[in-house]
């Protein structure tokens, strides 16, 4: 028998939602047995190669690569789940949201108190294009559920795959539901 895929992918964040995943510990072993990973960070796998059944998307979108790698997900999962703040809001990468992108990128590397002989603004036609604003994943794809939280807890994370792994909605209870 064939078990479920599982694909997991960061995004513009701090990774910390997949130090979360990583904090379900011995549960590990569990999911393990439970699933098969496909594309994700802990695998160093880069390329679908198939359908899986659920995706885990964490961090928000705030350039192009990061729009085209969630699109990708949204055509290759199943049920695709928004993890942490980031994915959800933003989070910390969207305080640059206040400002316009050119004011960002000269604070950042031209007129910044830490910036020294003038900088210049990265232009390698290499680097992927920076979007307006960071969008959280939903503003680009649908998703299927939301699992907030910055990072959420492993308990959380364990608990929406093992709903999501027996067919269920994830119906976290209140205490494993963080919102800052």
């Amino acid at each position: 028998m064939t078990r479920p895929r599982l694909a997991t992918c960061s995004l513009t964040g701090c990774f910390g939602c997949h130090m979360s995943l990583l904090d379900i510990d011995e549960r590990l072993l569990d999911l393990a047995d439970l699933v098969e990973l496909d594309r994700s960070p802990f695998d160093d796998k880069k390329r679908f190669d198939r359908p899986v059944d659920i995706g885990f998307i964490e961090g928000g979108c705030s350039n192009t690569h990061n729009v085209h790698v969630l699109r990708q997900f949204r055509t290759h999962c199943r049920t695709l789940v928004s993890v942490g703040a980031c994915a959800l809001y933003g989070g910390v990468p969207a305080m640059r949201n206040v400002v316009t992108l050119r004011a960002c990128l000269e604070e950042a590397y031209q007129n910044g108190p830490t910036v020294t002989c003038g900088g210049h603004i990265p232009d390698d036609p290499e680097l992927p294009l920076l979007l307006d604003r960071v969008y959280p994943a939903h503003d680009i794809v649908r998703i299927d559920h939301f699992l907030p939280g910055c990072p959420p807890s492993a308990d959380a994370i364990w608990e929406t795959l093992r709903a999501l792994l027996t067919g269920q909605a994830p119906d976290l209870p209140y205490p494993l539901l963080k919102y800052e």
